[in-house]
């Protein structure tokens, strides 16, 4: 196979572009080379061949010079947020792949959900997140595409992917989720968005790449979007626990619903929060395992965030400070325990 990655070495595609080089396929990667290096090890692992094309996507002129001769079996953009950049993927990619793979999001689907479990027949409406309506617009976009013009679009719906970088965390600052690990480790309270009772998927980069490469090159999967999730369901009372016990300490856990964190914060927790992470989701991954009968999520939950803790650890690149966001946790804290005990105080 010969794919094209837009991207291809974030936190959902780098696992994808180990996975094609291991199973000794032709990669080429349009970006601008930052973590590429981290490639030749799969590519020389399985006979694969890396093809950097050095570039900034936003300069169209320039990349389709670099492009010019070229055809893939596969394209797939991996940083495409609003419906321009989609628009100038087809300018440049109309009648030179097989396939088109959009990575939409699975927050595009309806909140507050009717139906928790959720498949991709569930409505598309996100009134809380404007990355999820750009999401959706892009999906409407191509899929009219696809109807009017045959362009061989797939879109790729993923949930909460995680990889070893980063541990999965309801509430978090600017700087990422480092910030709750450092303060479960150091013993102080951590918010946990509402009673941290709702059900929550995790799925790790690896096993997202599994059914991700299943549909590379599947001619079932044209025309059509797949969620591409785990099966297990956790709460987020568990999801901080496993992070506690990987830390090897206790958690002390402040639950605070997420309409008070977000009418006290400048985070996007509206987004965040409400449109995404507050809302029970189970996802029904039957259409995923017709198109790829042998995919199968491996990483429990607890696994893949003892993986993640581990690293994060010994990697000190992967441990950003945001003393903002610590600072905020406690005012936060502070202002509730004040509120409960001026309530004790005037019975």
């Amino acid at each position: 196979m010969k794919a094209l990655f837009i991207g291809g070495t974030g936190t959902i595609s780098m696992a994808i572009s180990r996975r094609l080089l291991e199973q000794g396929h032709t990669l080429y990667l349009i970006n601008r080379g930052s973590r590429n290096g981290q490639l030749a090890e799969s590519a020389e692992k399985g006979g694969g061949k890396l093809v950097e094309i050095r570039a900034d996507i936003g300069d169209e002129a320039d990349v389709a010079r670099k492009l010019e001769g070229l055809t893939f079996d596969v394209v797939a953009d991996f940083i495409a947020f609003v419906t321009p950049q989609l628009e100038r993927d087809y300018r440049l990619f109309k009648g030179r792949t097989g396939q088109f793979i959009y990575i939409s999001s699975a927050s595009a689907y309806q909140k507050p959900l009717s139906d928790y479990r959720v498949s991709e027949g569930t409505p598309l409406a996100n009134p809380y997140w404007e990355y999820s309506r750009n999401k959706i617009a892009g999906e409407e976009y191509l899929m009219k595409l696809y109807r009017e013009e045959g362009f061989p679009v797939t879109i790729v719906r993923p949930s909460h992917t995680y990889d070893e970088r980063s541990v999965p965390a309801g509430v978090h600052g600017d700087m990422g989720s480092y910030a709750v690990v450092k303060r479960i480790r150091e013993g102080k309270p951590v918010i946990i968005q509402g009673d941290g009772t709702s059900l929550w998927t995790l799925t790790f980069n690896t096993d997202f790449a599994k059914g991700f490469v299943g549909l590379m090159g599947n001619i079932h999967a044209i025309g059509e979007a797949v969620q591409i999730t785990s099966d297990e369901s956790v709460t987020w009372n568990q999801i901080y626990e496993s992070i506690a016990a990987a830390l090897g300490v206790k958690l002390h856990a402040v639950h605070v619903a997420s309409e008070f964190l977000d009418q006290c914060s400048r985070y996007d927790y509206a987004g965040g929060l409400l449109g995404d992470k507050s809302n029970t989701v189970v996802f029904d991954n039957r259409k995923l395992k017709r198109l790829v009968p042998d995919f199968t999520a491996t990483v429990r939950a607890d696994q893949g965030i003892r993986i993640a803790v581990e690293y994060i650890l010994s990697h000190p690149e992967c441990q950003q400070e945001d003393p903002e966001f610590d600072a905020w946790c406690d005012k936060v804290i502070e202002a509730l325990e004040a509120a409960k005990n001026a309530i004790l105080a005037g019975r």
